[in-house]
């Protein structure tokens, strides 16, 4: 299983937000689906019952477009169920469909997909206020790429059922070649990190030239560029704008909207700090985390897996990693739940705050293969700190599940991954 190639045909591999999707299709008339490019959004649209069987039309041809432009009502007549994709090409053709929604009375059903969120874009979440509900496709987990279930785990520990110790029972993958390679589906079928290389130098040409293009006047791509490497060097880190200005040598209102930029298209987002108490001195900037270790990776210069497994950040494309898919599993929550993360002045911290209504959950990446005590000191300052927090999970490289405090158990990374299976020791 830990094998996580592909064949060179295709293979549609089943998304975990595919159960979410089809219940926000049956009970809201407007779904917008939107993610990063190249994550799988119009395979999803294509293949997923039952959006599979209404019309499609994509912006991405010249002459839907034109369509979409000049006479948007021409793209569903004679359907009541239609999927328009990329469709931050042509803004004006939300206020077409919000009208259509309206005059149907709960008739018309349209799936609004593209590359950009939506929800930035004022013009259109104004027009589709109160209408829409907005489903994120992020890059593949890997337990998607296996073709497992999403785990229970988050579920799990929120109706307070904590794991039983035990053993996960098959072979762990590689880190740092899971790293390198990337989550983007186009990637399965590539065995070679040099194979990797070249389509992660395809896709940033892609992304600089066509999207940003269509989303907004870049006066330098040169100075763009520099930008995006100066923030792949600091991935995972708290974010500090002016002193990516100063290294870029560009303002730093300009890298506020660079990042603004990034954050459009999901490439990159900003972690809160988690501030539950007025009284506690606590660290308030955000973190800056890539939304693809592969493409960080690239950014960052990281060509092959011994480069990249002895730099001096691959703790933080571990925490990548884990955030990646906490995030994934956190927004199949209802309601979705939100990650931050927490740290103080005086130094203590924690990777990610999970909080979902009021329930709290502290989560620690530790890249080790053994889980010690010492390993959940951060969590044990945050517990005192909040305690109403429901526990602490130390998230690691291992495969023993095992408790080290009465609210802190450490947990193997690829059971939030993939569930997998577990021995369980009596």
């Amino acid at each position: 299983m830990n094998n996580f190639y592909s064949p060179h045909e295709f293979i549609y591999r089943p998304r975990w937000i595919t159960a979410p999707f089809r219940t926000a299709l049956a009970a809201h008339p407007i779904v917008v689906l939107t993610g990063a490019r190249q994550v799988g959004k119009s395979t999803l649209l294509q293949h997923a019952e039952p959006v599979c069987h209404w019309r499609y039309r994509t912006l991405d041809d010249f002459d839907v477009l034109r369509q979409a432009t000049q006479n948007p009502d021409a793209l569903w007549a004679g359907t009541d169920r239609i999927v328009l994709d990329e469709v931050q090409r042509a803004p004006a053709l939300f206020s077409a469909v919000k009208q259509a929604v309206d005059q149907a009375h709960g008739a018309f059903r349209v799936v609004l997909s593209g590359s950009a969120n939506l929800l930035l874009m004022r013009r259109v979440s104004e027009s589709l206020a109160g209408r829409a509900v907005y489903l994120v496709l992020a890059p593949m987990t890997l337990g998607e790429m296996w073709g497992t279930p999403p785990p229970r785990i988050l579920d799990h520990l929120r109706a307070g059922v904590w794991p039983a110790d035990g053993r996960v029972s098959h072979a762990l993958p590689d880190l740092f070649t899971l790293a390198l390679r990337g989550f983007l589906p186009a990637l399965l079928s590539l065995e070679q990190p040099e194979d990797w290389t070249r389509w992660w130098e395809g896709y940033v040409a892609t992304y600089l030239e066509r999207d940003l293009r269509e989303l907004s006047q870049i006066p330098s791509l040169v100075d763009f560029h520099r930008c995006m490497e100066l923030l792949a060097l600091r991935n995972g880190q708290i974010l500090n704008q002016s002193e990516v200005a100063r290294d870029a040598g560009i303002p730093q209102p300009t890298v506020h909207r660079y990042l603004t930029l990034l954050e459009t298209t999901y490439l990159v987002e900003r972690l809160p700090a988690y501030t539950p108490s007025r009284t506690t001195r606590l660290i308030k900037a955000p973190k800056l985390y890539w939304a693809d270790t592969g493409l960080v990776a690239f950014l960052a210069g990281y060509y092959d897996r011994e480069s990249l497994a002895q730099a001096r950040e691959a703790g933080a494309y571990f925490e990548t990693v884990i955030l990646h898919h906490l995030k994934v599993l956190s927004q199949l929550l209802v309601p979705r739940g939100r990650l931050y993360y927490w740290r103080t002045r005086r130094g203590e911290e924690v990777d990610f705050i999970l909080e979902q209504g009021r329930q709290v959950w502290a989560f620690e990446c530790k890249m080790t293969t053994t889980a010690r005590y010492g390993d959940a000191e951060g969590l044990r300052h945050f517990l005192q700190a909040v305690p109403q927090a429901r526990g602490g999970i130390l998230l690691y490289h291992g495969s023993e599940i095992s408790r080290l405090d009465d609210r802190i158990i450490a947990l193997p990374w690829i059971l939030l991954a993939t569930g997998g299976k577990v021995d369980t020791q009596q």
